[in-house]
């Protein structure tokens, strides 16, 4: 079927941000697919106040990757939408990566994380390699990797978490986790809670944070999960409030620990990449997962 002879049966809103009006050059590869099966899809900012979300069959959230700039307005915005994916409650959740103590006590490996809050004292490591961010961020902004040790390198990350800090926001430390050097990140997807493909991803930080766009270029490859990696993704997903069965899409970010085996960086269920263009085939795969959502 194809899309010149397919009746469209549907709208689907796929949300950007007014950087990407037009869409990031991933997000817009299911619009072929989705028109074939008789979807019209087409981009919309969320916070365009034109915009008017009741006519969508679906909004599905893509590059919002402005959100951490506005993120009380964009879960509000989110709380609005009538029919949205992922589920506004989700968002709420997720885009906030204070979720991952959530799932840390349910007993998903996650990377180790010191927790700093607006209203405690400001206490780092004094060695190793550690991470400093914001626990609402994307993209690498506002994130560095510090070498604790070293005392100029140890202020800088100070800085960095008295700034965050004096706006209000939480800070997250982990460990810097060297196997991203050598295996890279592995990115895993599911569409309507099923396995489409896996991508890897290179490391992003080789120092202190630095001024960075909506996001900073990576290194992208095809890759092909490793059981222990599906089996931790698996075990995310099953902590997901309200069930993951909720969810059109989701990225789980592992990186191999210290022992190999693999640790959750990420759950991504707000506006992941999905990498579309890297595997054969992912592109009909979501279409069709976006097809049985509207069904439900």
């Amino acid at each position: 079927m194809s899309a010149q002879n397919s009746a469209v049966t549907a709208r689907v809103a796929l949300v950007t941000c007014a950087e990407l009006p037009r869409l990031d050059e991933d997000e817009s590869v299911p619009i072929a697919p989705l028109a074939a099966r008789g979807i019209a899809a087409e981009p919309a900012v969320w916070n365009d106040r034109s915009v008017d979300w009741d006519a969508y069959d679906l909004a599905i959230i893509r590059s919002t990757w402005d959100y951490t700039d506005h993120h009380a307005e964009f879960v509000a915005w989110a709380e609005t939408v009538p029919r949205l994916a992922n589920p506004a409650d989700v968002v709420r959740w997720n885009s906030d990566k204070t979720y991952l103590r959530d799932l840390t006590a349910a007993g998903v490996p996650v990377v180790p994380t010191i927790w700093i809050e607006p209203d405690s004292t400001l206490t780092l490591p004094n060695e190793g390699r550690y991470v400093v961010k914001p626990a609402i961020s994307l993209g690498s902004r506002n994130t560095g990797l510090y070498d604790m040790a070293d005392a100029a390198q140890r202020a800088l990350a100070a800085g960095l978490a008295t700034q965050i800090l004096a706006e209000g926001r939480t800070v997250m430390v982990q460990p810097y986790l060297e196997a991203v050097d050598t295996a890279g990140e592995t990115a895993v997807l599911f569409f309507g809670g099923h396995y489409s493909h896996a991508i890897r991803k290179g490391a992003l930080l080789d120092g202190p944070a630095d001024e960075v766009g909506l996001y900073k270029v990576e290194d992208i490859r095809p890759r092909t999960a490793s059981d222990s990696e599906l089996h931790a993704a698996q075990l995310a997903l099953a902590a997901v409030p309200g069930g993951a069965e909720r969810l059109l899409y989701a990225r789980v970010d592992l990186i191999p620990g210290p022992d190999g085996h693999p640790v959750l960086l990420e759950l991504e269920l707000t506006e992941p990449s999905l990498f579309l263009r890297y595997d054969e085939g992912a592109a009909e795969r979501f279409a069709d997962a976006v097809v049985a959502y509207l069904k439900r």
